[in-house]
């Protein structure tokens, strides 16, 4: 398992940096881009934070214990989490046949932005961003099809444990919403590793080149969201307009889930502008992690680290799509959804 955690990113959203558009944004590293004074905030300038500062040399350090981020940020992890009252489940693993119940402990990577697009609130139709084509704009290489919820996974295998939604069943209850099936087939480097670390294990179940996810993609509408709770997580108190979100309920590698969430609200300023502050948050099993010393003592597998995978800091990560590893792919996937959004006809 843990060999193949390492292999496999996050396959995570559908986002990545593909879009020509994001040329026109930059990076602007800040400590919290939530708290970013909106009118600091330059034309074409993203304010971005994860604890990195953009180096991955020591970006594992900016994980989190589930249980602390819940304790100490609630606000984020009411919003951020799967849903408000998750907590990290317990599970059942089979081993030589045999299952046992153990709880899966998780670490959040939480990247925030804030950008501000120079049109009106009421000039931009979210909705019109909850399809398919949407995504493939972001990210060509990972592929997209329309499912319903009939179609969703069980939830009731070790990867999809915990993540049925108390409040509504996944991909129904909200008015504009898609349910994806996706697959992303990994680049670089990876493969290679993939067929090796085949050859060497002593396993009958084989690692695939290619990861497939389920998520929902929605837009809600002002009078769909916590307006009060939502101002206390942007810290801005101007009304929302609209929220973006894609939830990641089901995946079958490495994530427990995983959420981007976009929050759009009124200018404190200009009426002909928008503020946009935007959160990816990530669920890291744990014991993927801790696949280090296993690693370490394998000269071949010495550069599969998982969290050095993981946190980009690997021979084997490329790219700027999923498989550059946390830090890259989050601030390209904000670029990417920044300038697709900022050149919406």
């Amino acid at each position: 398992m843990g060999i193949r955690h390492a292999l496999v990113l996050v396959g995570v959203f559908g986002y990545a940096a593909a879009a020509a558009s994001a040329e026109d944004f930059k990076i602007d590293e800040v400590s919290s881009a939530r708290h970013a004074d909106v009118a600091q905030l330059k034309a074409g300038v993203i304010a971005f934070s994860d604890g990195t500062g953009g180096d991955a040399a020591d970006s594992e350090k900016v994980l989190v214990r589930f249980t602390d981020w819940a304790r100490d940020h609630p606000t984020e992890k009411k919003f951020l989490a799967l849903f408000p009252g998750y907590s990290e489940p317990t599970v059942v693993r089979t081993s030589s046949g045999n299952g046992k119940p153990i709880l899966e402990k998780l670490a959040m990577y939480v990247a925030q932005a804030r950008f501000v697009l120079d049109r009106a609130p009421g000039a931009i139709d979210l909705a019109r961003d909850v399809t398919p084509a949407f995504l493939e704009k972001i990210d060509p290489s990972i592929k997209h099809r329309v499912i319903t919820a009939s179609d969703v996974a069980p939830l009731t295998d070790e990867d999809g444990t915990g993540n049925a939604n108390p409040d509504r069943k996944w991909c129904t209850g909200r008015q504009t919403l898609i349910c994806i099936q996706s697959v992303y087939k990994l680049e670089g480097k990876i493969p290679l590793g993939i067929m090796l670390v085949n050859k060497l294990r002593d396993s009958e179940k084989k690692i695939a080149d290619h990861i497939d996810f389920q998520s929902e993609l929605s837009a809600l509408g002002p009078a769909d969201v916590d307006q009060a709770g939502l101002q206390q997580l942007t810290d801005l108190n101007t009304p929302i307009v609209g929220v973006l979100e894609q939830n990641l309920f089901y995946i079958n590698q490495i994530l427990k889930f995983g959420k981007f969430f976009a929050v759009f609200q009124n200018h404190p300023t200009d009426a002909g502008k928008t503020v946009v502050t935007a959160f990816m948050a990530l669920a890291i099993k744990t014991r993927v992690l801790e696949e280090r010393r296993n690693f370490e003592k394998v000269p071949v597998l010495r550069n599969l680290v998982p969290a050095q995978v993981l946190m980009g800091q690997s021979s084997f990560n490329s790219g700027t799509s999923i498989s550059a590893g946390l830090p890259k792919y989050a601030r390209n996937e904000i670029r990417t959804v920044a300038g697709l959004l900022a050149n919406a006809n």
